[in-house]
């Protein structure tokens, strides 16, 4: 088992560089391109079912305690080591990257996104995926830090090359506010590193901040924290977020929203919480403040773009329902509580989980119509998936209602969680300021409702017509308002020697604008999005029905890290 981690992390970056090589004569399939494409599919889905194997092999009896472990010296001059493992907390981020990765390469697979090459393509999901992987499994701060940026390229070549309209804008502002962020998050890193002597994450974790003054730890946590919430993203250091994901292709938001989001919170859980304690105490109201700001600011967001006639793009939407959903997680660690932070790591695997496929589905709309425009999907001749896809439809309005936080689905544990952390907040904490917050956050989750709930009253159920006061009036009551020309109109009597019908008529031909377009002729579900979209629907709903198997793993290495290692 101890090979077996070390290999999810490089079997990707093997993966990437043989899908730049040609591929060869008895592998081709029908074209180079999906020869490529297949090989992107053998090599995640490998990977997963490595992780699968290393979940299964995972001793349950002893979450807190770091397996499958690699600790090798890579740097003795910088004391820096290629250190890596798992517990209880960075399994689930490990299974769910996994997981994701194989689902959006055999999406990809069937609905490649126009660009330059499927070799690139495959190559950069490849590598995105390898990085993600080794950022919740390193165990060593510079190599946190190296695993941490190395997934930063692919994502803006992605971005920026099989991207939409105003991809390269978009890339530039991604690639920027994160890079400004990391420079900051490693001036913290090595500040810890330099004043306690060491780069281990588990002996610093160990020592819980004993050898770090107060000073180092909170000018460490701010700096660390820059960085951290730029990827989270915490209000209000989202505004990237919305570009981003609005240009990405299908998996590009994928991968953003499900796995790289998670990046930034796991972070404050492995190196902010347990490495300066103090620090953290200090940062904690002001990150539960700015978490709850991003919570209200997120559903107002979407509620402005969800209005009629705001012109609301359903990517761009779910994006800042992103930062509403990242503010509970940042929230749950604010409170520096086990039940908090158990929350936040659970509402991090449910948005993962519920937003990925949230993210397929807005892809698959724009597939089939052409746009992401709420305005375009809920008019007259937009979705109204439930009479014309009534599948698609139904999972539509199956993820919103998850992403609300319905009862029995993953979506509400979480969420639930980080207020009860809230409402008992770590001791030294003011209690008022945290039920406050947590008063705020119970708000957010009734404007988060109102915003999904219409969602899915007009992509599902579109618009119904407009229609004038006078269609709706009393024969008696429209004569009234008739001037009298349109009076003497009437009243004229039609002339006999003109007995050819008016041209008028030909206006109420509506319906022949939409078969033109194959509006009505929409598609529903296919085979390979049903491929691809089942597990996560089935995950969410066993989360939802069974949180036990995901707390179970979370809560003593939580308990573990919050006592400084000695639980």
């Amino acid at each position: 088992m101890q090979f077996l981690l070390a290999f999810i992390i490089a079997a990707p970056v093997i993966g990437a560089v043989a899908a730049l090589l040609p591929a060869p004569p008895g592998l081709r399939g029908r074209s180079p391109q999906q020869a490529v494409l297949r090989h992107g599919v053998i090599v995640t889905g490998t990977v997963l079912i490595a992780a699968i194997v290393l979940a299964l092999g995972f001793d349950r009896d002893h979450p807190s305690t770091m397996q499958a472990t690699t600790d090798i010296s890579w740097i003795p001059a910088l004391h820096v080591r290629i250190h890596l493992g798992t517990d209880g907390i960075s399994l689930p981020l490990l299974v769910l990257t996994a997981l994701l990765t194989f689902l959006c390469a055999l999406y990809s697979c069937f609905k490649l996104p126009p660009g330059p090459s499927p070799k690139a393509f495959v190559a950069l999901v490849l590598l995105l995926e390898s990085g993600t992987l080794a950022t919740f499994a390193a165990l060593d701060l510079v190599l946190f830090f190296l695993a941490f940026e190395m997934v930063l390229i692919p994502m803006y070549f992605l971005i920026a090359r099989w991207g939409g309209a105003e991809r390269t804008a978009a890339a530039w502002k991604f690639i920027l506010y994160t890079v400004l962020g990391s420079v900051v998050m490693l001036l913290g890193l090595l500040l810890i590193g330099v004043k306690s002597g060491t780069l281990d994450m588990v002996a610093l974790a160990t020592d819980n901040g004993r050898g770090l003054t107060h000073t180092t730890q909170v000018i460490a946590v701010l700096a660390i924290a820059a960085g951290l919430a730029v990827k989270t993203p915490m209000w209000p250091l989202h505004s990237w977020l919305p570009d981003a994901h609005t240009a990405a292709p299908t998996a590009g938001s994928v991968l953003l929203a499900g796995v790289m989001l998670k990046m930034g919170t796991y972070g404050f859980v492995r190196i902010a919480l347990p490495i300066a304690p103090e620090g953290m105490h200090t940062f904690a109201p002001y990150l539960a403040a700015f978490a709850v700001a991003g919570i209200i600011y997120g559903s107002l967001a979407c509620l402005s773009l969800v209005r009629r006639g705001n012109r609301g793009d359903l990517k761009r939407l779910i994006a800042y329902s992103s930062v509403g959903h990242m503010g509970f997680v940042l929230l749950g660690i604010a409170s520096m509580t086990p039940t908090g932070v158990n929350g936040a790591l659970f509402a991090n695997i449910a948005h993962g989980l519920i937003t990925g496929l949230l993210f397929f589905l807005v892809g698959a709309l724009k597939d089939r119509y052409g746009t992401a425009d709420l305005d375009t999907l809920a008019g007259a001749t937009g979705a109204a998936l439930y009479g014309r896809a009534p599948r698609l439809g139904g999972l539509v309005a199956f993820a919103a209602v998850a992403s609300l936080g319905l009862p029995g689905l993953a979506g509400f544990w979480g969420e639930m969680l980080t207020m009860f952390g809230a409402f008992d907040p770590a001791r030294g904490l003011s209690r008022p300021a945290f039920l406050t917050f947590m008063s705020l956050a119970a708000l957010g989750t009734l404007l988060t409702a109102a915003y999904l709930l219409l969602v899915v009253r007009r992509v599902c159920m579109g618009s119904t017509p407009q229609t004038t006061p006078e269609a709706h009036a009393s024969p008696g009551a429209r004569k009234t308002h008739e001037s009298p020309k349109s009076r003497e109109a009437h009243a004229a009597p039609e002339a006999p020697e003109s007995p050819a019908p008016p041209q008028t008529p030909e206006a109420p031909r509506a319906p022949a604008p939409a078969t033109a377009t194959g509006i009505q002729d929409v598609q529903d579900l296919q085979g390979y999005e049903l491929a691809t979209w089942s597990p996560l629907v089935v995950l969410t709903v066993l989360a939802g029905l069974w949180p036990a198997a995901l707390l179970g793993l979370t809560d003593p290495a939580v308990q573990k890290l919050l006592a400084g290692g000695k639980a």
